[in-house]
């Protein structure tokens, strides 16, 4: 039987570890969401070499689970800093985990940034071009909040997904939600309690995630309408 009683103890306990999680998540965010820029260009533009290697790196990120992605860095990337004499062995795990999901991030994000351009009409750029608009300027001024407002449907998605996620941290030793939950099972063997308390707080989170989403939605579509008509 589940006793309730548990998972109102364990509530607590559980959350005091939740600015962890929270952190992991928006700094992973936050610099994915740089890095999904950055890949993006070179594909949006046909970089040489950079597109190439560019749709390597989206490809492998979105075909290989993060939890594979984790462990390689975290054991990977030691082994080869070493080779160039730089020792990684002390540092924290949890450096490791915002490297990974900011990687992570970048390659979902930079799908999703390449897509949203390449559905801005091209007739806007070549409106702006006409008229002797740089690239630069055409791109940050006319593309790029078109583009946002387009994908920040699919970056909630992501986000919603990368908060989720952040519970594999646990794995490698981050003391975050999960792996404080890890220790109550193993000292009071409230396997669904505990369970119960997690999916309690984690739902509430993505709730509150998908709120203000849907806010930025409305703000960016509102914002938008008053410029193209001069309001």
């Amino acid at each position: 039987m589940i006793d309730i009683s548990y998972v109102v103890e364990f509530l607590p306990k559980l959350i005091s570890y939740l600015p962890i999680t929270l952190e992991i998540f928006f700094l992973s965010l936050v610099l994915g969401l740089l890095l999904g820029i950055l890949i993006a260009i070179p594909r949006l533009y046909n970089i040489p070499v950079l597109k190439s290697i560019a749709t390597i790196y989206v490809s492998f990120i979105r075909g290989t689970p993060i939890l594979i992605q984790l462990f390689l860095i975290f054991y990977g990337l030691p082994a080869i800093v070493i080779l160039f004499g730089v020792d990684l062995s002390r540092m924290d795990a949890f450096i490791f985990v915002i490297i990974t999901y900011t990687l992570h991030n970048g390659g979902q994000f930079a799908e999703i940034f390449r897509a949203a351009v390449k559905s801005v009409d091209y007739g806007q750029t070549e409106a702006a071009q006409a008229i002797g608009m740089s690239s630069m300027q055409i791109f940050i001024r006319i593309v790029f909040p078109q583009a946002f407002r387009i994908a920040l449907p699919n970056i909630g998605n992501a986000a919603v997904s990368s908060l989720k996620d952040t519970s594999l941290a646990f794995s490698i030793g981050v003391m975050d939600m999960m792996g404080r939950g890890d220790t109550l099972i193993a000292a009071t063997m409230k396997v669904f309690e505990v369970y119960i308390g997690l999916a309690i707080i984690y739902y509430v989170i993505v709730l509150i995630i998908e709120r203000l989403f849907n806010w930025f939605e409305k703000y960016f579509n509102r914002h938008l309408r008053l410029a193209s008509t001069g309001g």
